[in-house]
């Protein structure tokens, strides 16, 4: 009984090493391959116990488990591509397989710590492999709409149309400007002062306010006062705001705004110095200062001359690049400078990222043992940045592999030695009988 159980002690060891070998191995072929997880095998004795005190011993052997050390991370390396996106810190992209995308229901869900991505004919982001990069869409304001976090609901593979066009209607729009103080004087001349701001429209095109400022001259002394009349060419040349401003002639705030009187159209909010006008796309906010702010409109000596005219918005442009930001957020850049914000990327974790399911191409699945995932926006709770331009190395140390290796050799060899010696045994017992 002893010495066949020290036979089967030495299978088993053989049987062991074995599969240590196996992972290291594998962990080896794939010292450079990005993303992935290198394998470890630990081995765990059998005690079998039978009459021990009678001096009776036997060999329960040994037995190995393997795992998949998915929390170690590798390195990250610095690419040239903006879509190869790596995860600095904890977390992993969603991402599913190009065979499942447009087929019915939720998109099954699996995760990765890296991957290159790029644009396949229909502009869907995947890598060589299939994997395809989910996220959530955003609205065409660029806001992100609010999601469940504990389900597949709201993601969609992430699609860049290289052929996309965009404009940016204007919104918001800011007013310097110097009115002469002279032309409030009596005896000036009085003529309106004209002033002409592009914007954009709702469809990309190119309108103006047209803007005319025309001062009250007084029959003695001066009034600083103007009537500022706004015009949209967009209407055609309605007119969508008329006031009147009055200027400070105080020593401390000489040449700012005094007050301002709506005639007609939009409200003045003396709060913010802006003007509600409603132009014909929509609201539009010009700000041209509050009382006693001096980087607003202003009445100063004898010249009439834009300071500091601003606006958002953007005509029509072609895309030219696409970016991944570290809160997951991709954003496309349009040549004519303006940048939209069109997906997205969330990352997911679980209580238990070494419970992972492994699959092909170092992708992962949720499992009993890993827990339920949630979805996290990058850097919030547990996870940490999105790194594109980058890729995560292998996790394998190639030295610590072949160091195992040597030692996984010699203790499979030794195994076989207890093997060659119980045959022998076995044999001089069978001579015995002789």
């Amino acid at each position: 009984m002893t010495i066949s159980s020290s036979l089967n002690a030495g299978v088993a060891g053989l049987n062991a090493n074995a599969t240590r070998l196996a992972t290291i191995a594998d962990n080896i072929a794939n010292s450079g391959t990005y993303g992935y997880k290198r394998a470890s095998a630990e081995f765990e004795s059998m005690v079998i116990t039978n009459g021990a005190r009678a001096g009776v011993y036997s060999a329960g052997g040994v037995r190995a488990s393997t795992s998949r050390l998915i929390d170690e991370r590798g390195a990250l390396v610095g690419t040239a591509n903006a879509l190869d996106l790596a995860i600095s810190g904890r977390g992993m992209l969603p991402v599913t397989q190009s065979v499942s995308v447009g087929t019915q229901g939720d998109q099954p869900l699996m995760m990765t710590t890296t991957g290159a991505f790029r644009p396949d004919a229909e502009g869907v982001l995947r890598t060589d492999s299939g994997l395809v990069l989910l996220g959530w869409p955003a609205n065409a304001d660029g806001t992100i709409p609010t999601n469940a976090r504990d389900t597949l609901g709201g993601l969609r593979p992430v699609v860049i149309n290289a052929n996309q066009q965009a404009g940016d209607p204007t919104t918001v729009m800011s007013l310097g400007v110097n009115l002469p103080a002279t032309q409030t004087q009596a005896g000036a001349t009085g003529g309106p002062l004209p002033l002409s701001v592009e914007y954009f429209g709702n469809l990309g095109t190119s309108e103006s306010l047209d803007v005319s400022f025309t001062p009250i001259v007084p029959a003695t002394g001066a009034s600083n006062s103007w009537t500022m009349e706004i015009r949209d060419s967009a209407q055609g040349g309605a007119v969508i705001g008329e006031y009147t401003l009055t200027f400070d002639t105080t020593r401390g705030a000489g040449g700012t705004l005094a007050s301002v009187t709506t005639m007609s159209g939009g409200a003045y909010n003396a709060a913010d110095g802006t003007l509600a006008l409603t132009v014909a796309g929509g609201p539009l906010t010009v700000t041209i200062g509050r009382t006693g702010d001096p980087n607003g409109l202003t009445q100063l000596s004898d010249t009439f001359s834009p300071t500091a005219i601003s606006k958002d918005g953007s005509p029509v442009g072609n895309l030219t690049a696409v970016e991944v930001d570290e809160n997951g957020f991709i954003s496309a850049t349009y040549d004519t400078g303006f940048i939209r914000r069109i997906y997205q990327i969330p990352l997911v974790d679980v209580p238990n990222p070494n419970g992972l399911l492994a699959l092909n191409n170092q992708t992962f699945q949720v499992s009993p043992q890993s827990g339920s995932f949630f979805l996290w926006d990058a850097g919030d709770g547990p996870t940490g940045a999105v790194v594109g331009f980058a890729r995560e190395g292998s996790t394998t140390d190639v030295a610590a592999e072949l160091t195992a290796l040597i030692q996984t050799q010699r203790a499979y060899s030794s195994n076989a030695k207890v093997i060659q010696t119980v045959d022998e045994m076995l044999q001089e017992t069978t001579n015995i009988i002789r």
